[in-house]
């Protein structure tokens, strides 16, 4: 498969010299650039998949007029956790 390049991108030098000050032995920037590239990626394709699940649970609730209130909600979550939990314990 061929690569492919990013645009390059102009910086303030205080923004350059930040970067280059977190960067972990051995790591480029270049390095660095393209794992926050593909972090912000990740964030967005995962950000938009919430809302749209989001957007669909509204509209079925909308569709059924089965709503459920935070209360319940939270309840539901903390039982999970706690199975979870009790799971990880007796291991």
């Amino acid at each position: 498969m061929k690569t492919a390049t990013l645009p390059s991108l102009r910086v303030d030098p205080e923004l350059r010299a930040a970067a280059e000050g977190v960067l972990e032995k051995g790591e480029t920037l270049s390095a660095f650039v393209e794992h926050a590239v593909k972090a912000q990626v990740h964030f967005r394709k995962t950000q938009a998949e919430f809302i749209a699940r989001g957007l669909a649970s509204r509209e079925e609730a909308k569709r059924t007029g089965i709503y459920y209130s935070a209360d319940e909600v939270l309840g539901e979550l903390k039982g999970m956790l706690e199975t979870k939990r009790a799971e990880n314990r007796s291991k």
